[in-house]
C-alpha cells in the first residue's frame, strides 16, 4: 500500500529535495518512516524546531531551490514560526510540513490542539489543511508550485491519520520552475531616463534584487557617473569589483553612504527594500525598480515606478541615458576613502590584557577566511560589524535574518548552509545571546558532523539593544548576561574551544578554527562599551546620551561613563 506520506516523500524526491530539517514525533511518524527507506533524502535532524526552518531558509538561499522543513502537532509545528517568517521575508522557497492531531478530535481542544493552518497563514504564501487523502498529492503540487514561484513559504498542515492512510492517487509530479523576463513597457522605460538625465547627480541604492545584475548595475552607474550605496542584503551583490561603492547607509551604515544618498538629485532604487525612511533625502526624485510592483513606494514617495528584474531592466535602460560627468561620483569616492580610513582605525588590537575591539576581530576574520567562504552574522552588533568590516569578492556569501531580524539565526542558518556542502567554509559571527537562545543546536553540528566555525563576540551583554537604551537616554537595564567560557562548553559537546581574551592571539585561534577538519568555536572576550554609531545622529539621539550621562553619574556609576568614554577616545582621533 503506498500511503499519503510515501507519496508525498516519492514526489519531494521526483522534484530534487535531497534533505528535511525537523525534530520527529508521532504525529509525524508515517512521514519519518517513508524517510527510513529513502535514504536518498537525508533527516537533518536538529534540536529545536526554530533551528529546522532557519536551516531550510539558509539552504533554499544558498541553492535557489525549494528546501524543506517539519514539525509534529501543536508545540512542535509552532517553533517552526519564526525561522518560517525569516525565509518569508528573505523571500526564498521553503515547504513547511505541520503534523496536525488525529482529525477526529479536531475541533474538541484535544492534547496539544493547536489551528496551524491560522497561525501559519502571515508568515507563508500558501497554507492548506490536508483534512482528507483524496486532496493529495493535487495540494502538494500546488504547495510546491506557489513556494517556487512567489519565493516564499508554503505549508501543509497533514494530520497523522491522513499521512498514514492509503493515497487515493499514487502519482508524482515534477514542479518545474517557469522562466521569464520582465522588462517594463518602453515608454515606462523613457520615463524614468528623463528624471535620471534631467537630474545633476544620481545616486543608486542597490538591494537584493541586484543578485546575477552585476555587469548591468556597473554599466548604468558608469553612464550616470553615479556612486553606488547599498542595502545590507546588496552587499555580497554590489561591493565587490566596483569603481562605484561607496558604503552602506542606515542604521548599519555610515558616513559616505549617507552623505551619497543625501547630495543625489535623484535616486536609483534597485531591487531593494531598504525600510529606513529617515535616511532617505527629502527633496530628490526617486526611480524605483522592483520585480513585486508591490514593494514600489513603501517606503519613500517615487516618481517613476518600474516593475521588472533588475538585470533586464537595467540593460534596457542604459542606452536610454545620456553620458553624466563624474563630479558627484568623484565627490562621493573621496568621502568614502576618508570614511573607510576611519573605520579601518577602529579595527586595531586593543593594549595587551584589555578586551578585543569587536572591529578588529570582524576584520581579522575577513582576513583570514576563505575567498569562498559563507559568513553568518547574528541579528545585534554582530551584524554591524560584517557590514563594515567584512569584505566581499563575488565569491563570498554573506546570509542572516537582515529582513526579519531574529536574535539566534546565526547557528541554524550556518547548519542549512553545511548541510548541503560541507565542503564550504563557513563561519558565524554570533553574538553571546544569540548563541544562548539556541546554544542546543551546537549538537546538531557534532551529530551531522557539520564544521561549522562559530565565532562567539562575547561581551556579556544584549550589546545592541543596551546602545539604543543608551540613545534615547535610558540607564541600560537587563541587558547584561553571565556568560560561560563557551569554549569550555564546546569542547563538552565533542566541538573544537578556543578561548581569546588578548588581541595578540586572534589570528592564531581563528586560523586554528578555520583549518580544523570540524566544527570549531572561538569564544573572543569583546569590548562591551564599543558605540556602533549610525552615519547620521538625530538630535533626539543625542539628547538620549545627553541624558544617559546625567542619569549614570546620578545613579552612582560614573565608572560604567569613564569606560564608555575610554574604550571610544579614539574615534576622535
Amino acid at each position: 500500500m503506498v500511503t499519503v506520506a510515501e507519496n508525498l516523500i516519492q514526489t519531494l524526491s521526483l522534484n530534487g529535495v535531497k534533505r528535511i530539517y525537523g525534530l520527529p514525533g508521532d504525529s509525524l511518524n508515517a512521514i519519518t518512516e517513508s524517510l527510513r527507506t529513502h535514504p536518498e533524502i537525508e533527516w537533518v535532524h536538529v534540536r529545536h524546531e526554530e533551528t529546522a526552518a532557519f536551516a531550510a531558509g539558509a539552504e533554499a538561499e544558498m541553492t535557489g531551490e525549494v528546501t524543506v522543513c517539519a514539525g509534529s502537532c501543536g508545540p512542535g509545528n509552532l517553533h517552526l514560526i519564526n525561522g518560517l517568517y525569516d525565509a518569508q521575508r528573505s523571500r526564498v522557497p521553503v515547504l513547511a510540513i505541520a503534523a496536525h492531531i488525529p482529525t477526529e478530535e479536531i475541533g474538541t481542544t484535544y492534547f496539544q490542539e493547536t489551528h496551524p493552518q491560522e497561525l501559519f497563514r502571515e508568515c507563508s504564501v500558501y497554507v492548506e489543511y490536508v483534512a482528507d487523502p483524496k486532496q493529495m498529492p493535487r495540494l502538494l503540487e500546488i504547495a510546491l508550485r506557489t513556494a517556487i514561484e512567489q519565493r516564499g513559504v508554503a505549508v501543509l498542515v497533514i494530520p497523522g491519520d491522513v499521512a498514514s492512510a492509503a493515497a487515493h492517487d499514487d502519482r508524482r509530479t515534477l514542479v518545474r520552475k517557469a522562466r521569464s523576463a520582465v522588462v517594463p513597457l518602453p515608454d515606462q522605460l523613457q520615463e524614468a531616463a528623463d528624471v535620471l538625465n534631467a537630474a545633476r547627480s544620481v545616486t543608486i541604492l542597490g538591494g537584493a534584487g541586484t543578485a546575477g545584475a552585476h555587469a548591468e548595475v556597473m554599466q548604468l552607474a558608469e553612464r550616470l557617473a553615479s556612486p553606488i550605496v547599498h542595502a545590507m542584503r546588496g552587499k555580497e551583490h554590489l561591493e565587490y569589483d566596483s569603481p562605484y561603492d561607496v558604503g552602506m547607509t542606515g542604521l548599519l551604515g555610515f558616513a559616505s553612504g549617507y552623505k551619497a544618498m543625501c547630495e543625489a538629485d535623484a535616486i536609483l532604487m534597485l531591487g531593494t527594500d531598504f525600510p529606513y525612511p529617515q535616511f532617505y533625502p527629502d527633496d530628490a526624485q526617486v526611480v524605483q525598480v522592483d520585480i513585486r510592483g508591490e514593494q514600489i513606494g513603501r517606503r519613500h514617495p517615487v516618481d517613476v515606478a518600474l516593475v521588472g528584474g533588475v538585470r533586464e531592466t537595467a540593460a534596457a535602460l542604459v542606452p536610454l541615458l545620456e553620458q553624466k560627468k563624474d563630479k558627484h561620483l568623484a565627490d562621493a569616492r573621496k568621502h568614502y576613502a576618508k570614511t573607510r580610513a576611519k573605520l579601518d582605525d577602529l579595527a586595531t588590537p586593543a593594549r595587551k590584557g584589555a578586551a578585543v575591539h569587536p572591529q578588529y576581530l570582524a576584520r581579522r576574520i575577513s582576513a583570514l577566511a576563505a575567498e569562498d567562504a559563507v559568513f553568518i552574522p547574528d541579528v545585534g552588533s554582530p551584524v554591524v560589524y560584517a557590514a563594515r568590516y567584512l569584505e566581499m569578492n563575488g565569491r563570498r556569501r554573506l546570509l542572516g535574518s537582515f529582513s526579519h531580524g531574529s536574535m539566534a539565526n546565526a547557528v541554524p542558518q550556518a547548519i542549512g548552509v553545511l548541510a548541503q556542502d560541507r565542503a564550504r567554509q563557513t563561519v558565524t559571527l554570533s553574538g553571546d545571546g544569540g548563541l544562548t537562545m539556541l546554544l542546543g543546536d551546537l549538537l546538531t553540528l557534532v551529530q551531522m558532523k557539520l564544521p561549522a566555525k562559530v565565532v562567539v563576540f562575547n561581551n556579556s551583554s544584549l550589546n545592541f539593544v543596551e546602545l539604543e537604551m543608551k540613545a534615547a537616554g535610558q540607564l541600560p537595564f537587563a541587558t547584561s548576561l553571565e556568560n560561560p567560557d563557551f569554549a569550555a562548553v564546546a569542547r563538552a559537546m565533542g566541538i573544537k574551544g578556543i578561548r581569546v581574551e588578548d588581541s595578540g592571539d586572534v589570528d592564531a585561534a581563528l586560523t586554528e578554527a578555520f583549518t580544523h577538519d570540524g566544527p570549531a568555536l572561538v569564544d573572543v572576550v569583546t569590548d562591551p562599551q564599543e558605540l556602533t554609531i549610525p552615519p547620521a545622529i538625530q538630535f533626539e539621539q543625542a539628547k538620549g546620551f545627553a541624558l544617559y550621562s546625567i542619569r549614570t553619574v546620578l545613579s552612582g556609576r560614573g565608572d560604567e561613563l569613564f569606560d564608555l568614554a575610554k574604550t571610544n577616545l579614539r574615534r576622535l582621533f
